[in-house]
C-alpha cells in the first residue's frame, strides 16, 4: 500500500484556498489528487483559522446544569457502592473470623441460618 505525505507548506495552501472562498474542500482535493475522505476537511479543522470546520457545541443553561447534576448524581451512587462493597467485604471478614472462633465453617454457618432472620410479626400465631 502506498502512503502519501504532504507538506506542511501545501496543506496551508490547501486550507488558504478553502478558507478564501473560492473552493470547498472536496473540490480542492479533486484539483490536487488527494485522495482519503475528508483530508482537506481535517487540515481545515487542524490549522485554519477557526472560520471553516470547527464544531460549536451550544447548549442552554439548563442543559449545563443538568449535565452537572447528573455528573454529581453519578459520582454519588459510585461513592454509596464503593461503601456498600467495603461493608460487605467487612461482614464477610468479620463472619469468618467469627467461625473460626466458633470452630465451625462459613458454610456450615450459612446452611444452618439459611432460613433468614424472623420476627415477632413474621411468625405465625397459634390460636
Amino acid at each position: 500500500m502506498k502512503s502519501i505525505r504532504y507538506s506542511k507548506a501545501f496543506k496551508l495552501q490547501a486550507v488558504r484556498e478553502v478558507e478564501s472562498g473560492r473552493w470547498c474542500a472536496r473540490e480542492v482535493e479533486r484539483k490536487y489528487g488527494i485522495t482519503g475522505n475528508g483530508t482537506v476537511t481535517r487540515w481545515v479543522r487542524q490549522f485554519g483559522s477557526g472560520k471553516y470546520g470547527k464544531v460549536i457545541r451550544v447548549e442552554k443553561p439548563e442543559e449545563i446544569n443538568q449535565t452537572a447534576r447528573l455528573r454529581a448524581e453519578l459520582r454519588r451512587a459510585k461513592e454509596a457502592l464503593a461503601d456498600t462493597h467495603m461493608e460487605l467485604a467487612l461482614e464477610q471478614a468479620y463472619l469468618a473470623v467469627a467461625c473460626e472462633v466458633m470452630d465451625q465453617s462459613v458454610e456450615a454457618f450459612k446452611k444452618k441460618h439459611a432460613g433468614g432472620r424472623h420476627t415477632r410479626r413474621s411468625r405465625a400465631t397459634r390460636n
